[in-house]
């Protein structure tokens, strides 16, 4: 059996600025503080990370569990108002690809995004692809890509039947992040330039497997088998 994580962000979709403008609402509601995610350069980066830099810019301090709490609890139903206001865009070749590789009974999907689990959910639905995964590693399992990487492989183990090994991973992202934190959780690397990264910039980081996107079904179905 083969595990296929996913990026979200860059990689399966764009919510065109609506992770951005909820955020931004939750900040200035709760500090008084407009345009938060400007000096921020979130691509690739866990919303704890994304949360640091912004309370170290803002208010040059760290924040507590208990700040977090409060903000994400504002945070999501701004970013289903914001998803539901905004048209999300799905990547090329996204949904033949998710399809195919669907129907497949030696693979099974997942994602690894830095996205807290509620976010995620929120910005698949918004795409409508949402039913491809019924599990992942996120933002809210860890700081570090590479631990919610290894989290999301050993929710993998209860989505297959009893007995079945997951012989081998495959994360597929559109940042470094995604490319070095794959391969040091010990998974196959597919970069795939669609994101805020050029195909030059990723290659620099060696990924197994470089696209400049997903829309070439055989070409990118060959690399999983």
């Amino acid at each position: 059996m083969k595990l296929l994580l996913f990026d979200i962000d860059g990689t399966l979709l764009l919510t065109n600025g609506a992770g951005t403008r909820a955020a931004n609402r939750a900040f200035e509601n709760i500090y008084g503080i407009s345009e938060a995610m400007t000096k921020i350069d979130a691509a690739g980066k866990t919303d704890p990370i994304i949360l640091k830099e912004i309370f170290k810019n803002e208010l040059n301090r760290d924040y507590s569990h208990e700040e977090a709490k409060e903000l994400y609890k504002l945070y999501i139903p701004f970013l289903e108002e914001e998803t539901s206001a905004s048209e999300t865009t799905v990547m090329p070749g996204i949904p033949r690809l998710l399809e195919n590789l669907s129907r497949r009974e030696d693979i099974v999907l997942g994602v690894a995004t830095g996205n807290i689990e509620q976010g995620a959910w929120i910005k698949l639905k918004s795409a409508g692809l949402d039913h491809h995964f019924k599990f992942g590693g996120f933002g809210s399992d860890s700081h570090l890509r590479e631990h919610l990487i290894i989290k999301a492989k050993e929710r993998a183990i209860d989505h297959v039947d009893n007995g079945t090994d997951i012989q081998k991973t495959f994360v597929i992202g559109d940042t470094p992040y995604d490319i070095n934190h794959g391969r040091a959780a010990g998974a196959v690397t597919v970069g795939v330039a669609t994101g805020s990264y050029s195909r030059a910039e990723l290659e620099e980081h060696s990924p197994d497997h470089l696209f400049d996107d997903l829309n070439n079904l055989e070409i990118v179905l060959g690399i999983f088998e």
